[in-house]
Order: structure tokens, then C-alpha cells, then sequence
């Protein structure tokens, strides 16, 4: 079994780290599935790893302390969100985005890029970069590859999104083409605008879903060193199954000696899929969004907590699972403060969701470290299949 992370003392006593921010260390690997640490300036990260989404500075429903003790070990920050409000300049005089938030763990911050995406109603994209009006107050604002450097670094995250452009799904064989090269020139100019060393710059892949253009974008983006390299523009509305099936012949061939990122992606069978690819990193609304909505992750498959059925059941959600939530409170509970719009229902049902994914990725990394993914794998994709 690979050795845990350890923490040097310097004079003034000052902790320092045993690696500096980007060194990669690949500790195992079965077929193409494989277990890392990745260092960064705010400690070590286990791969592979659910990073938590904190749009506005905040998992929803949840405290730093709670998501600790769940397992979380990254929080992801939105840079188009905290540009807008409180704004970047305001967060940084405050100390930062981890003194902010209370988050002393890693922070990854997206470009903005997504939103930009998302947006396309409120935006005027050029050479140069993004014109956009503020969902907020409509209020005109400009992102480039420079600025969204300089809005990340003023946060002070530890991995930093290029800037990238992001299709909708379905798009041409020559809008594709066109964006895959305005992406890589904003990238080089990302890397260029970069100038805190703390910081690790990630790259975006994009090409849509064919697979040639898929990797003619990875050839493009990976002949920018950088410390590690990201899958985007998937779930954008394309059927999941397109991801699954491109998935084991593209993250094989991205860099073995640095972290892969999936995007945004996804339930518990997108992860098995993409970890079983060589995908290290993942991210995703999903666990905390449909909590609010009553859904949830167990050993079992989703649970619809609002269902009759669990009106009078005193089992705990999910036997298989050691939360907070599940060796404390029963089915029947759960229902009833979901049907009785209670807070603490989205509270209880969201720290059970990211704990079951966090856990998830414990489990892979324990799997693949010990030689058991293949075992491992089979029987979640057993599970989740359903």
C-alpha cells in the first residue's frame, strides 16, 4: 500500500509540504483505472476524488467542518459567480477565497467559461473574449482569457481553469473545429497572464462528440505544458450513453503523468465508467441539487424520499452507509421533512449525498490500491445500472 501524504515543520514553524503545488504522484494502477496524489498549496489530494461544487463560496446546505468530516477534500468556486458578487477584488482583501469561505482545503476554481456557455442569451463573444450583461442586474462585464486568470488568482485558488469556449450539443463538424482553435489560442494566453506559482493551470479539451476531433483537441491542448489537463464540454445535452462510449478512448491517451479531469460529470455509473477510463477528478451539482429535490444516492440505487412507501419505515436510508444522516435518522423522518418543506430535510439529504459520493471514491482508490478494482468495478456497476 502507497505511504499517506506526510507534512515537514520549518523554522518559524510554518507548515510546509513534503511536495511542492503540481507534483503527480501515480501510486497504482489496474488496467487503465489508477490511484494518485496530487499536491497542491493547500495539502495533498487522493485520487480519485468527487470535488464538492461551491458556486457562490458555499456548498449548499452544508459547513466547511461538515463537509470535512463527510470526506470532502476540494471545493470548487465559480469565477464568473464570485466576479459578479461580492466580487473578486472584495474577496481578496478579505484574505482570499479559503479565509472567505473557512475552507482550508483545496479550491478549484472554473475560467468562467461554462457560464459563458450558458449564457449565450446575454453575450457578445469575439477574438478578444466575452462582452456579458449580469444575470443580476444587467449590468455589462468583459471575461478573457486574462481577466479570468486575474479574477482566479485574486481568489487565490489552487488549480485554475483556462479560459475555454464550450459548445451546446448538437453543433457542426466546422463550429467544432472553430472552437477547439479559439480554445487553444486562450489558452496560451492563460498561460501567459499566469503569474502566482501557487497556483496550478488545467487545461480544457474540448471537440465535441467525434471522436477524431476529440483528439486532434487533446494533441492541441497537451502541447501546452501545463500540470494537468481536463475533459469539457460534456453534459451539454447529449445522450450520456456518446460520454460513456468516448470516454475509454480518450482519457487513456491524455498524459499519464498528470491528473485527468472529467467536467461536471455525474451520477454514481458515469463515475464508475470514467475512473475504470483513467479519469482522476470529478465534479458535479448533481449530488447536492436533486438532495434538495428529495433524491438519494445509496448502495442500493436512488431512493425517491417523498415515496409512500417510507411514510412509517424506521430503517435508516441506506444500511451500507456510516453518515450522519443515516445512523441517526430513519425513512420515515426523512419523508416527513421533505413533505413538510423543512430545512433540515435539504440539510440531511445533502450530507448524505456528497458523503455517499465521497465515499464512492474512497472505496475506488481502496480498490485500486489493493488490486480489486475489476471486482470493485463489476459489482457497482451491478448496482447502479439499474
Amino acid at each position: 500500500m502507497p505511504t499517506e501524504p506526510t507534512l515537514q515543520e520549518n523554522s518559524s514553524s510554518t507548515r510546509v509540504y513534503a511536495h511542492p503545488p503540481g507534483h503527480f504522484e501515480l501510486l497504482a494502477e489496474e488496467g487503465t483505472a489508477r490511484s494518485a496524489r496530487l499536491w497542491t498549496d493547500h495539502g495533498p489530494v487522493e485520487t480519485p476524488v468527487f470535488m464538492a461544487v461551491g458556486t457562490k463560496a458555499t456548498v449548499k446546505a452544508m459547513t466547511p467542518e461538515e463537509l470535512k468530516a463527510s470526506g470532502c477534500q476540494v471545493v470548487l468556486g465559480n469565477t464568473y459567480h464570485l466576479h459578479i458578487r461580492p466580487g473578486e477584488k472584495t474577496i481578496k482583501k478579505l484574505g482570499g477565497l479559503h479565509k472567505f469561505m473557512n475552507w482550508h482545503g483545496p479550491i478549484l476554481t472554473d475560467s468562467g467559461g461554462f457560464q459563458v456557455f450558458s449564457l449565450s442569451g446575454l453575450r457578445k463573444l469575439t477574438e478578444a473574449g466575452v462582452e456579458f450583461r449580469s444575470h443580476l442586474d444587467g449590468a455589462k462585464h468583459f471575461l478573457s482569457p486574462e481577466t479570468s486568470m486575474q479574477i482566479q488568482m485574486d481568489l487565490g485558488s489552487d488549480i485554475i481553469m483556462a479560459f475555454d469556449e464550450c459548445l451546446q450539443y448538437p453543433a457542426t463538424h466546422e463550429a467544432i473545429e472553430k472552437s477547439m482553435a479559439l480554445t487553444l489560442r486562450w489558452l496560451k494566453r492563460s498561460k501567459e497572464a499566469m503569474t502566482r506559482k501557487q497556483s496550478l493551470l488545467f487545461g480544457i479539451v474540448q471537440g465535441g462528440l467525434e471522436l477524431g476531433l476529440r483528439l486532434k483537441s487533446l494533441e492541441q491542448i497537451t502541447s501546452v505544458d501545463l500540470p494537468g489537463y481536463a475533459l469539457g464540454g460534456f453534459s451539454v445535452g447529449e445522450p450520456i450513453e456518446l460520454m460513456h462510449k468516448l470516454l475509454p478512448d480518450v482519457a487513456p491517451r491524455m498524459p499519464r503523468e498528470k491528473p485527468r479531469y472529467l467536467m461536471g460529470v455525474g451520477t454514481p455509473l458515469d463515475l464508475i465508467i470514467a475512473v475504470d477510463s483513467g479519469i482522476d477528478m470529478f465534479d458535479c451539482v448533481l449530488p447536492t441539487r436533486v438532495a434538495r429535490n428529495g433524491t438519494l444516492y445509496t448502495w442500493s440505487g436512488k431512493v425517491s424520499i417523498k415515496r409512500t412507501e417510507y411514510r412509517e419505515d424506521p430503517a435508516p436510508l441506506d444500511p451500507e452507509c456510516d453518515c450522519y444522516t443515516c445512523t441517526h435518522y430513519s425513512k420515515a423522518y426523512l419523508r416527513h421533512l421533505f413533505m413538510s418543506d423543512e430545512i433540515l430535510s435539504s440539510r440531511l439529504n445533502t450530507i448524505h449525498n456528497l458523503h455517499f459520493f465521497f465515499a464512492l471514491m474512497e472505496k475506488s482508490r481502496a480498490a485500486i490500491r489493493s488490486g480489486r478494482w475489476a471486482e470493485f468495478r463489476d459489482d457497482c456497476l451491478r448496482r447502479f445500472s439499474k
